[in-house]
C-alpha cells in the first residue's frame, strides 16, 4: 500500500527534519521504500516550508505525493495552504495550539495534538517536531514505534538525544490518548 504523507509548517519548526526522520524510520528501519521531496521558502527561519514522504512496500515508480493520506500542520499559514488537499479518508494531524481547523472538514480523521505545549513542558519548544512525529505514530502506525524512536536516535546530536527520547514517547503517549 502506498502512504502519501505532507508534513507542512514554518522554517525552524522542524518540518524536513521530521519528514527526514519519517522516511529514515521507514526505509531503513521498517525495510519499506521511501522518497523524500521538500519545498521551503527563500527565508531560513519563518518562511513557508512543506515537506513530502512517499512510503510503500512496492517499488515506488512516482515519488510526488498528490493528495496525502496523512497530513501534518504545524501552522496557520500551511493550513490555510494545504489544508483542504488531502486524500477523502485522510488524516489530519495539527499542532493545536498554532493551527485554528474550526469544523473537521468533512470524511477526514482530524486529531488536534498540543506539540508546541508539550515541547515546552519538556524545557525547549524545539522539539515540537519530535512529539509530533510520536503522536503521529500512535495515532496512525504508518512505521513502527521502534523503527520511528530508532530514526530519532540516529538523527539528533547526542547531547539532545534524552530530551527528544522524551519528546518522543510524550507525543506517543499523548497520540495513544487520542486515538482510544
Amino acid at each position: 500500500m502506498r502512504t502519501e504523507i505532507r508534513f507542512a509548517g514554518f522554517g525552524g519548526q522542524g518540518v524536513i527534519s521530521a519528514a527526514k526522520i519519517s522516511g529514515r524510520a521507514a526505509a531503513i528501519n521498517d525495510k519499506l521504500n521511501a522518497v523524500l521531496t521538500q519545498s521551503y521558502g527563500p527565508e531560513a527561519r519563518g518562511g513557508a516550508c512543506n515537506a513530502n514522504v512517499v512510503i510503500s512496500q512496492d517499488r515506488i515508480s512516482y515519488p510526488e505525493v498528490t493528495l496525502p493520506n496523512l497530513l501534518v500542520i504545524l501552522s496557520q499559514e500551511a493550513y490555510t495552504t494545504f489544508g483542504s488537499k488531502i486524500a477523502p479518508g485522510g488524516t489530519l494531524i495539527v499542532d493545536r495550539d498554532l493551527v485554528d481547523v474550526g469544523e473537521a472538514p468533512a470524511g477526514i480523521r482530524l486529531y488536534r495534538v498540543p506539540a508546541t505545549q508539550l515541547a515546552e513542558g519538556l524545557g525547549n519548544r524545539i522539539v515540537a517536531n519530535v512529539v509530533m512525529l510520536g503522536a503521529v505514530v500512535a495515532i496512525t502506525g504508518f512505521v513502527s514505534k521502534e523503527g520511528m524512536l530508532g530514526a530519532v536516535r540516529d538523527s539528533v546530536p547526542s547531547r539532545f538525544l534524552e530530551l527528544n527520547e522524551r519528546a518522543f514517547e510524550t507525543g506517543y503517549d499523548y497520540g495513544r490518548k487520542l486515538k482510544s
